[in-house]
């Protein structure tokens, strides 16, 4: 399918907004980071109007509903309408709990916005066999209306929330922040960027193009069956392309296509190429005539660890979400990142604010699974491996994941895994694939795997 064809008909079913985020998105693909506005700073003695202005308002709405509830003002600003989703989401059961424990929502809301829940998933490398796994990205979630929940939760506990508000610059000093967007200022004590892979911080070395969306009319899959990670060809156009598939509401699977790179190699355009390619190649993945019926698709940055990460300026500005890449660099998985995240962090900002200092400019708490992980997402993004030779080593991977044990394998997943239980499966891997460490001294280079090999195994240690 061409390029013209397959963006026709993401504006056929998703309308105007929603391609016109793409073509924003792919606008900036590739670009160099974006530059706000040049502001003044606030001097000593500027008198802040609020807590807290978030920019962004997609998932963090969590953190501001969050931060409403610990008595923390709250201004959103928001280029587009917040409270709006643009991909679907799954996560499990454990991950799910803080939208209860936090007000978001009630038991029976959750129930409702579960709109499947699966008996277990697989991942699947081509040449090899499915290899199960239970207990991790095994409930569907509703987005759209989590996200609508997450703006009347918001509002109710009195944050404001200015639509069509693009943020065009900020400045902070030891006191304040000077916030600009299109219509006016605000002054806040904390800002809380949460624009993605569009803010001008987010420095995140690698990047997973993602497209896809919720389908009807596809064969071939079970609605109790999740698949997390399923690959049909080896490595074409110089990176690995992999699907994902999970069940919905009767009769529709949300399915996506993605790879992994390297930030500054992808070139603007690549997610209308990769949608080109998503209608192109979908038969290869499922049978059937499948329908679009709602796109969705994004940039999400992911940091390998192996290069300094996202930082902002000041300690008064504060990235979280894919702003802040600290969710896992090997599944990319922002959902359940923040749903771990979203009420430390909000205390850690409130703390601040309470205090009269500025927060911590990492209030996302870091998983020490993330710093053996980076590596491995890094490796796959570097094309270092040819043909073949990356589902082979997936596949060896995964297939000493299941003989390891289910709950180790989950753990992997869900970014829960120990340092010793890495190690062990790094060790029983490589003796399934020998051919590993050529990758990675090829792929990372002799300096970067050097770091590498010698972080894994002081942390395996307890050092």
């Amino acid at each position: 399918m061409s390029v013209d064809r397959a963006l026709a008909v993401v504006r056929e079913r998703g309308g105007d907004e929603l391609a016109e985020r793409l073509s924003f998105l792919d606008a900036r693909a590739g670009a160099s980071r974006r530059v706000d506005d040049v502001l003044a700073a606030p001097d000593a003695d500027a008198r802040p109007e609020v807590d807290v202005v978030m920019a962004g308002g997609g998932l963090s709405l969590l953190v501001a509903a969050e931060l409403a509830r610990l008595g923390v003002s709250v201004v959103v600003l928001e280029r587009a309408r917040a409270g709006v989703a643009h991909r679907e989401w799954n996560a499990s059961d454990r991950e799910l709990r803080p939208l209860v424990e936090a007000g978001i929502v009630s038991e029976a809301e959750l129930e409702r916005l579960v709109v499947a829940r699966y008996d277990d998933g697989f991942c699947a490398f081509h040449g090899g066999p499915a290899r199960h796994v239970r207990g991790v990205l095994d409930r569907a979630v509703d987005a759209g209306p989590l996200l609508a929940r997450a703006r009347a939760v918001c509002e109710e506990r009195g944050v404001r929330f200015l639509d069509g508000a693009e943020v065009t610059g900020a400045a902070a000093s030891e006191h304040a922040v000077r916030v600009a967007h299109r219509g006016g200022e605000v002054l806040a004590r904390v800002m809380i960027d949460a624009r993605g892979a569009s803010s001008p911080w987010a420095s995140a070395d690698l990047v997973c193009p993602t497209v896809g969306g919720v389908m009807r009319g596809l064969r071939g899959w079970d609605p109790r069956v999740g698949e997390i990670l399923v690959t049909t060809e080896g490595i074409e156009d110089g990176v690995q392309h992999v699907w994902e598939g999970f069940p919905g509401r009767p009769g529709a699977l949300t399915v996506y296509l993605f790879y992994y790179a390297r930030a500054s190699a992808v070139p603007p355009g690549a997610l209308a190429r990769l949608y080109a390619r998503f209608f192109e190649t979908l038969p290869t993945y499922k049978e059937g005539e499948g329908a679009l019926e709602r796109p969705t698709f994004g940039y999400i940055p992911g940091w390998s660890r192996l290069v300094p990460g996202p930082a902002s300026p000041s300690p008064r500005i504060v990235l979280v979400g894919d702003a802040a890449a600290r969710h896992s660099p090997l599944t990319f998985c922002g959902f359940g990142s923040m749903l771990r995240s979203f009420r430390p962090a909000a205390a850690s900002i409130a703390s601040a604010i309470d205090a009269k200092r500025a927060p911590s400019r990492d209030v996302v708490p870091e998983e020490p699974v993330h710093a053996f992980t980076g590596a491995l997402a890094r490796l796959m993004a570097s094309g270092a491996m040819r043909g073949e030779a990356l589902n082979a080593l997936l596949d060896a991977a995964f297939a000493t994941l299941e003989e390891i044990g289910q709950e180790t394998y989950a753990d992997l997943l869900a970014d829960r895994m120990s340092a010793q239980d890495f190690m062990s499966f790094l060790l029983r891997t490589s003796a399934k694939q020998p051919s590993v460490y050529a990758h990675v001294l090829h792929g990372l280079g002799p300096l970067a795997s050097a770091r590498w090999g010698l972080r894994v195994a002081m942390r395996a240690r307890g050092a």
